[in-house]
């Protein structure tokens, strides 16, 4: 059985590892402005998904794709100098998703807090369709005694 612990941490050194040194393995001006964001490696420590992020527009991020992707090997070969384990995992880097999702998620609250401030809008001069109080009271002795006399 695989330790899930020592998985944790080889991804946690891989991580470091990939941060701290990606600016020197991959130099090229094209390389935007990454953040690793996590790093997940399977049970049996063989294969590591490595997920990040770019700041830039969508061509940016596709140059920064595609020179990781190039540079893979590289980037593979020097975790294994600093892990130091038998076998070195594969490398898969993975765009993360976590900015658009915020974005998309930003622009949901926003349309609600619009749409909330029309209904209160339009709830500011509402008034009731019928009487303030539509529910049936008890006749008071007052009411009781005009009753009667009407009757009588």
């Amino acid at each position: 059985m695989a330790d899930s612990g020592r998985a944790r941490k080889v991804a946690e050194r891989i991580k470091d590892t990939i941060a701290e040194n990606l600016d020197a393995v991959v130099k090229d001006p094209d390389l935007g402005f990454v953040t690793i964001t996590d790093v997940r490696v399977t049970g049996d420590v063989q294969h590591a998904s490595v997920f990040y992020t770019v700041f830039g527009d969508a061509d940016q991020r596709a140059r920064t794709a595609k020179l990781l992707s190039a540079n893979t090997g590289r980037l593979r070969s020097l975790v294994g100098k600093h892990l130091g384990i038998r076998l070195t995992p594969s490398l898969e880097f993975i765009a993360d998703a976590l900015p658009e999702n915020a974005s998309h998620l930003e622009e949901l609250v926003r349309a609600a807090r619009a749409h909330d401030a029309e209904v209160a809008a339009s709830a500011a001069g509402a008034a009731f369709a019928g009487e303030a109080d539509p529910y049936k009271h008890e006749a008071h002795e007052s009411d009781d005694a005009d009753a009667e006399s009407v009757h009588s």
